[in-house]
């Protein structure tokens, strides 16, 4: 017999074991979803102040309008009413590098320019850094920095700093990424905003979740939110009326052949 040892669920007959714990007696009714993602994640139960940190991040990318993610949602639930999963499915395979996605590449990128680098002690010297970071990567797109719709700020992001700081949880990710806000202009000739999804990166970063999994803490977030663009469609439906204007409003063209002539 071959064992496969498990620190997370595991059933006998009358009990339901979990990170350790009894499930019925000791999680249910104990422990909230956020705090227990967190610790089914680190296999350590987070403290009050990282709890509050990680929710936050959850509230901060559960929804954000009618994105790519909730649409495609909502016109898979129009084609196949009877399943739900599908639906989901299909928003959260839509988490990529545009959407949803930037929060992984920004905690990635920002864990890597902080490897094997001393780190500063002042505003003065992550802003030094944020400059040779930048320079070093003048002409590439930095994850987190720009927003399509919040020209001008994206409000997420000074109240995840501020939460962060509340609990002494302001990491040196969230410091660089700071940083990177302050100065880019220096470097870019143009300011930009840092966005909502860039900073759940560097605040889940700092709270040492794993960077493989912090794109999977994005999606925990966004099926919340695809859930709730499920549930208005009911209400208030708008799938139909997306897919109408286009099939109704499309133009014949010649066909244009892709690439060049092949002999």
């Amino acid at each position: 017999m071959v064992d496969y040892p498990t620190a997370l669920g595991a059933s006998s007959r009358d009990k339901i074991t979990l990170l350790g714990k009894d499930l019925a007696e000791d999680v249910m009714g104990e422990v909230g979803f956020g705090e227990l993602a967190f610790w089914l994640a680190t296999q350590r139960r987070p403290s009050s102040g990282e709890t509050r940190v990680f929710e936050a991040v959850l509230a901060a990318l559960a929804d954000h309008g009618f994105t790519p993610t909730a649409i495609v949602t909502r016109l898979t639930y129009l084609s196949a009413p009877d399943s739900v999963q599908g639906a989901l499915a299909a928003g959260l395979l839509g988490g990529g590098s545009r959407f949803l996605g930037v929060t992984e590449d920004c905690g990635r990128f920002l864990h890597e320019q902080l490897r094997e680098t001393q780190l500063p002690l002042d505003d003065d010297g992550w802003d030094l850094l944020a400059l040779k970071v930048l320079t070093m990567h003048r002409g590439r797109r930095i994850p987190g920095l720009g927003h399509h719709v919040h020209k001008d700020g994206d409000p997420r992001t000074p109240r995840l700093f501020q939460i962060a700081q509340e609990e002494n949880l302001f990491g040196p990710h969230l410091s660089l990424f700071a940083a990177i806000g302050r100065v880019h202009a220096r470097v870019l000739g143009k300011t930009l905003p840092l966005n909502g999804a860039g900073v759940c990166g560097a605040a889940l970063a700092d709270l040492g979740l794993p960077l493989e999994l912090l794109r999977g803490f994005a999606l925990l977030a966004r099926t919340a939110g695809l859930i709730g663009q499920l549930a208005e469609e009911l209400r208030n439906p708008v799938a139909n009326e997306i897919f109408l204007s286009v099939d109704l409003n499309n133009v014949s063209v010649p066909p244009e052949p892709y690439g060049g002539a092949h002999g």
